[in-house]
């Protein structure tokens, strides 16, 4: 007798258990058990899930010691082949558990607890057998088949489109029903109907629409209305047996609002030089990594949207990401008004059943262009044309828990995957993609100049030490109280930009200058006036301002720096009649904020849109003539290579804001560095001239794109465990790597205590290590067969988005 034999993933994240386990597939299965397919199985004392990664028929194992798999969750598989072959290289290349990988892929509802029914589908005939199962029911639970042992016939049934399965999601993830009425397809039942009803006028002029519309599905509303009945007569003819209700599933819907289609616009010479080499690449069929670098307002959205038009064409399917949540609603609106219903939305901010509603649409083809964040790269296509990663250089698209993966590599292996090009698009691309698009391994594509021909907007730099002088202690400059005056007399808008949140950094106090701190964390705690809390935003204890200090008993104790709630207070003082929005966190909380502010600011109903990094990028409203920017120093003067970098990239992105239409942008940038070449090369928008400044520091530096780096972090309660183990790793990794490898550390991390424990880390700089990945698995075998016991936590990232 032939076994079949299924290797299975199960779902325990710990590193004895990272490999496939061998388990018997019982007889009655073998021909519906597929790979990619989550099955129970038992595992030491408990069933767990697990997923399908192999089928073979011998095995190593002893088949007296072989444990048969108890239940098959799916009849079709939930991962593809090509999901199973991405999982295999997540683990190698970001050094993660196999099944963290294939976790990653999937949502939330679906690894949630959940029960399998089958549905049947109208009017069609079933084996008896079958009908046995069912009795009058349009649902039965798949245990039922199961126990039947009729799972062969099932996948029959399930082929033919008799029945459908549906996973139904215990407490979250449920598929949406509403309740439909059906109509008898038998004459015979209405005009027996219509015997017993010869008194009942209105019932008898149901029965009679009802006739013309044999076998036919409406909502019990759109019945009443067209036979102009009231619901209690269509209750007496279902009765009667003229009709039924039935249960009719819905996908959600995550848009909150109709679009009116668009057409394609005239291209300028510059982008139709840019979509010619992508669709020459998507002909070619070839896997060609592009750089679209274009300034900001230079059109690159039109690009994306033509090249994705051409690969539906082609009846390909496209991803689009964008790296901030609130950016999604604006550029979904563009995607839907351009290509309707086929677009389909994966983000943080969709409930469990809205993400699983949208997942099963790509999944069955119902849609083809997603627009999401991160995770939407892993978007269930079979058949991709194109992907874009739009503001390419975000640091959002890095994945901070396990899998430490990063979009656009996962993006890159998935083009090569299905030989398809992938777009890479920025006005200020990251320096390492710059670098790779300079020699040859990506494909520069230039836009120098704005779509619609308008001038760059005139960026004007505020010295606050010049500021502070005059005597002007203001949050603002006077050349922006100026500008800010001038545009509310035009009935213009503006935007105010500050890379914080909060009201005020931090609360001091003046006698002996002590900070108020978290007592988890060595970071100070921010104050929120709303709540009048100090809060921390890394494990978000929270505690009372103190009316005196908690050191010296000093009632001298104020508050420093600026946040978004303090500027909004100064704002109402300066300018009384001035509508103001804030864009943060603390206003976006709740579901669908980011889309109601921009659709109020958009339809004109605000003066200033006040915010923090999410309003930085992405934003296109006409009416928008200035930007200031509060702080510039802000993300200046962080302990972190990438920190002039980054300023550059922000302040070019929101200088972009302004002027993007017909009118006139200024910009004013508010600073105490106004020499800093990262500023001065923001005001005038010059990429080229910061990336050979930049360039020339990290060779100097021996920081990427010439070295890669890779961050090993260690925390522990106890201060010298966590020290002692650093110490070890960085002994353990100079023995064991080539000399040609720097190992700098150990050493404190950026914020040393975090959640009460204490952060040491090693940072290993190399430009070639061959043993590197094997090395790190060893390490990582070492940390997790013992020092995990010490209370250790171990981290290791190989592409860190900070240091």
């Amino acid at each position: 007798m032939s076994f079949l034999i299924a290797e299975i993933i199960v779902d325990v994240s710990t590193y004895h258990v990272d490999r496939p386990f061998d388990y018997q597939v019982p007889v009655e299965w073998v021909s519906v058990i597929e790979l990619g397919s989550r099955v129970k199985v038992p595992f030491g004392p408990r069933n767990v899930l697990g997923f399908v990664v192999g089928l073979k028929k011998e095995t190593d194992v002893p088949l007296n010691k072989l444990k048969a798999i108890n239940q098959i969750l799916d009849m079709e598989p939930v991962l593809t082949e090509e999901m199973l072959r991405m999982a295999k290289w997540l683990k190698n290349d970001t050094i993660c558990y196999e099944i963290d990988a294939l976790q990653v892929m999937l949502p939330s509802a679906l690894r949630a607890k959940y029960e399998k029914m089958i549905k049947l589908q109208q009017g069609q005939q079933l084996p008896l057998e079958v009908q046995a199962i069912f009795g009058k029911r349009q649902r039965a639970n798949f245990k039922e088949f199961e126990r039947a042992g009729l799972l062969p016939l099932l996948k029959h049934l399930v082929a033919e489109n008799i029945v459908t399965i549906e996973n139904v999601v215990k407490q979250q993830g449920n598929v949406k029903e509403i309740r439909m009425v059906q109509i008898t397809a038998d004459q015979q039942l209405i005009e027996h109907a219509l015997e017993q009803s010869s008194r009942a006028v209105k019932q008898r002029l149901l029965l009679q629409w009802m006739c013309q519309h044999l076998g036919e599905v409406f909502s019990p509303q759109q019945i009443c209305d067209e036979a102009g009945v009231s619901i209690s007569v269509l209750e007496a003819v279902i009765d009667k047996g003229a009709a039924q209700f039935i249960q009719e599933e819905v996908f959600r819907d995550p848009f909150t609002k109709e679009v009116s289609r668009t057409q394609a616009l005239q291209l300028t010479g510059e982008q139709q030089v840019a979509l010619k080499a992508i669709t020459t690449a998507m002909d070619q069929q070839i896997a060609q990594t592009f750089l679209l670098h274009g300034v900001t307002g230079s059109g690159k959205t039109e690009v994306y949207l033509q090249a994705i038009q051409k690969v539906l064409e082609e009846g390909k399917e496209a991803i689009m990401l964008v790296p901030e949540i609130s950016l999604t609603p604006q550029m979904t609106e563009r995607f839907r008004s351009r290509f309707g219903e086929l677009v389909a939305v994966m983000h943080s901010g969709l409930s469990v059943g809205e993400k699983y509603d949208e997942w099963r649409k790509i999944q069955q083809g119902k849609v083809k262009v997603v627009v999401g964040a991160r995770s939407a790269i892993f978007a269930p296509f079979t058949n991709i044309g194109l992907i874009i990663l739009d503001e390419e250089h975000e640091s959002t698209y890095k994945q901070e828990d396990s899998p430490r993966y990063h979009a656009r590599d996962v993006a890159i292996w998935r083009s090569e995957f299905y030989n398809c090009p992938i777009i890479l698009g920025s006005a200020t691309p990251a320096l390492e993609s710059f670098a790779r698009a300079k020699k040859g391994v990506y494909k520069l594509l230039s836009l120098k100049h704005r779509a619609l021909h308008q001038a760059l907007p005139t960026v004007f730099i505020a010295d606050m030490r010049e500021e502070l002088r005059q005597g002007n202690r203001s949050m603002f400059s006077q050349s922006l109280i100026e500008a800010i005056r001038l545009r509310l007399e035009k009935k213009e808008q503006m935007v105010l930009f500050l890379n914080r949140r909060g009201y005020s950094s931090f609360v001091l106090c003046r006698d002996c200058g002590t900070v108020v701190q978290c007592p988890n964390c060595d970071i100070s705690l921010t104050y929120h006036r709303t709540t009048e809390k100090l809060k921390c935003h890394y494990c978000n204890y929270e505690e009372h301002v103190p009316q005196i200090c908690p050191q010296c008993q000093s009632d001298h104790i104020r508050y420093f720096g600026t946040g978004t709630q303090k500027v909004e207070e100064e704002l109402y003082k300066l300018f009384p009649e001035a509508r103001v929005l804030r864009m943060d966190v603390d206003t976006t909380k709740h579901k669908g904020a980011h889309e109601e502010i921009l659709e109020t600011f958009g339809a004109g109903q605000a003066d200033i849109l006040l915010g923090t990094q999410m309003i930085a990028k992405g934003l296109d409203f006409p009416n928008i003539t200035l930007v200031g920017v509060l702080s510039a120093d802000t993300s200046l003067h962080l302990p972190d290579y990438r920190a002039a970098e980054r300023t550059f990239q922000l302040l070019t992105q929101v200088s972009g804001r302004a002027g993007r239409h017909d009118k006139l942008g200024e910009v004013i940038i508010q600073t105490y560095t106004p020499e800093h070449y990262a500023i001065e090369l923001a005001k005038t928008q010059e990429y080229e001239p910061f990336y050979e400044r930049e360039m020339f520091l990290r060779r100097r530096s021996n920081y990427p794109p010439y070295y890669f780096v890779a961050l090993i972090q260690l925390s522990h309660e106890d201060v010298m465990m966590a020290a002692e183990y650093a110490g070890r790793v960085a002994d353990w990794l100079r023995g064991n790597l080539s000399n040609q490898v720097a190992i700098i550390g150990p050493t404190t991390a950026s914020i040393a205590r975090l959640q009460n424990r204490y952060r040491y880390q090693c940072l290993i700089k190399y430009k070639i290590e061959p043993n590197l990945i094997p090395v790190l698995q060893r390490l990582l075998a070492m940390y997790r067969a013992e020092w995990i016991k010490q209370g250790i936590l171990m981290t290791v990232d190989l592409d860190p988005s900070t240091i």
